[in-house]
């Protein structure tokens, strides 16, 4: 099978200070992780939440059909053994494991695979991951009520799945996040699952304490030899990133995100430098814009913006360099990246040129909503606001919680609103958030309508020519530039301070936080029994 690899570009600061450990995994002991993006976890069922907060206990629970491989920047086969390739590179026959068990005992089969997909395409549920199941032939007729299941899934025997797609895609890139997990299917419709989850994955659900913590523990049967090393592990809530610094330094967690402040903090303390991992993620930070506010209706109008902000002084004063400026959607790390463009300037007069030739020479005002969080949340939209002043625009904000901000995009309640979105690692996948056909609930938060972007994007999805593909995935990336339907802030560095003896951290670049937890270990260093 092809893959495509995250091409991790050279000279974007990537430290590779976590290198291949030469002792053999100490058996035992608890992992102790921290959920950072906010004081709350969504839920229990992974499938309902597109947060990252959340994934961070899904990758203890759950499997999907494919994992990300950090090392080769890929998705690998996980509970698929090897996929056949045939039908023109639209059908894929999965040899699925035989030895997978769910925490409830039950081996996985064929069947349970294809009643995750189908739940997953409940229209009247909309949920997140049906961005990517929505590849599958017949996925999107589930979806509008047309048909009970996803025609394109076909079961061959137990341990055998035919698949359907809809696009020369490589179905890895669609399958290997939390948010399309293999559920049982005995007891994934079970009212009682939420509060109890049962997967696949290598640790099982003990409690979640709502608001503090989620306690897991080593599962026997994990279909990986010897494997997880840990007996335990926990995810605590941490939002605020002082209670993360002190909980790290009195050596009572094991992983902590830095934000700005502690980078800087971190790298100039002699004790704290060398626990720093970072990584370039494939992440864009932005505004989304709403176009059913008048305004915001008129692409000069989001032009404007975009030229009146000076995002390079809030990347280099706020985020302490933590970051990559922004020129359009898909990040540095993007395979589809192009060198050749330049971010927006920062130009007020042109921005209030652009306001006066659509109708607006003083300005207007809206409604910003944004989080806390310090890297893209309130203190950044708090800089911009004299900026915008500037030009005439006047800014209300709306300050909520991380877990709500969520909600407020994939419903579209906003004027505007400011977040962090994955925008990779397949430049396909990320480009589909601004299609027509994808629904506000998955990832098309803007409600961005253009027929050249479609045609664009569906030309990408049926040529067998990788090289075309880039150029048509350019040529979409570009267009999204000039159409301006967010204005573009910066793509994301991400850092973790990890303790030394926590080991088998990997460099993930779709979120550092989302760790393949069954290949971390700890030593007899750490203090948690």
């Amino acid at each position: 099978m092809m893959f495509k690899k995250i091409a991790i570009v050279a000279g974007l600061g990537l430290a590779l200070s976590v290198t291949a450990e030469a002792q053999t995994p100490r058996k035992g002991g608890t992992i102790r992780m921290t959920a950072p993006y906010g004081s709350s976890f969504t839920s229990m069922d992974i499938h309902t939440t597109q947060r990252a907060q959340d994934e961070i206990v899904a990758k203890g629970l759950h499997r999907s059909l494919y994992i990300w491989d950090s090392a080769e920047g890929k998705p690998v086969p996980e509970l698929a053994k090897e996929a056949i390739v045939s039908g023109g590179g639209l059908v894929y026959t999965f040899k699925l494991r035989d030895d997978a068990y769910f925490h409830h005992g039950r081996k996985m089969t064929a069947d349970d695979v294809i009643w995750s997909y189908n739940r997953i395409m409940d229209g009247a549920k909309a949920y997140p991951g049906a961005r990517f199941v929505r590849m599958i032939e017949g996925a999107s007729e589930v979806e509008k009520g047309k048909a009970k299941e996803i025609s394109g899934l076909k079961k061959i025997d137990d341990f055998t799945l035919e698949m359907k797609l809809t696009e020369k895609v490589d179905p890895g890139f669609y399958f290997f996040t939390a948010l399309t997990s293999i559920y049982p299917a005995d007891e994934g419709a079970k009212d009682s699952f939420i509060q109890k989850p049962i997967g696949l994955g290598p640790f099982k659900f003990v409690e979640h304490v709502p608001g503090s913590r989620v306690v897991l523990e080593r599962f026997d049967k994990f279909y990986k030899p010897g494997k997880p090393y840990a007996d335990k592990m926990i995810v605590s809530i941490m939002g605020e990133a002082a209670a993360r610094d002190v909980a790290f330094r009195n050596k009572e967690i094991d992983t902590s995100v830095l934000g700005p402040a502690q980078y800087v903090a971190y790298q100039a303390d002699p004790a704290l430098k060398g626990t720093i991992v970072e990584v370039a993620e494939v992440f864009t930070r932005y505004m989304g814009i709403n176009p059913s506010f008048k305004p915001f209706s008129d692409k000069r109008v989001r032009q404007a913006i975009n030229h009146a902000i000076d995002a390079d002084l809030i990347i280099s004063k706020l985020v302490k360099n933590k970051a990559y400026r922004a020129t359009s959607w898909l990040p540095l790390t993007s395979p589809a990246y192009d060198k050749t463009m330049k971010p927006y300037a920062f130009d007020p007069a042109k921005a209030k040129q652009l306001l006066a030739d659509a109708g607006y020479p003083t300005g207007f005002e809206f409604e910003w909503t944004a989080s806390q969080n310090e890297s893209w949340g309130l203190p950044i939209v708090e800089a911009i606001i004299p900026m915008l002043d500037r030009v005439g625009i006047k800014v209300k904000v709306k300050q909520v919680e991380t877990a709500v901000l969520a909600e407020v995009a994939r419903k579209g309640e906003f004027q505007a609103f400011i977040y962090s979105q994955a925008t990779g690692p397949d430049p396909q996948a990320a480009l589909k958030c601004f299609h027509s056909a994808t629904p506000q609930s998955a990832c098309n938060y803007t409600a961005f309508k253009n027929a050249d972007f479609d045609k664009l994007l569906d030309e990408a999805g049926q040529t067998d020519d990788a090289a075309k593909r880039v150029q048509l995935l350019q040529k979409a990336n570009a267009l999204l530039y000039d159409e301006a339907p967010v204005w573009f802030f910066n793509y994301n560095k991400a850092v973790m301070a990890v303790q030394p003896w926590l080991k088998g951290i990997q460099l993930n670049a779709t979120e550092l936080t989302h760790q393949n937890v069954e290949d971390l270990w700890v030593d007899e260093t750490s203090p948690a029994k």
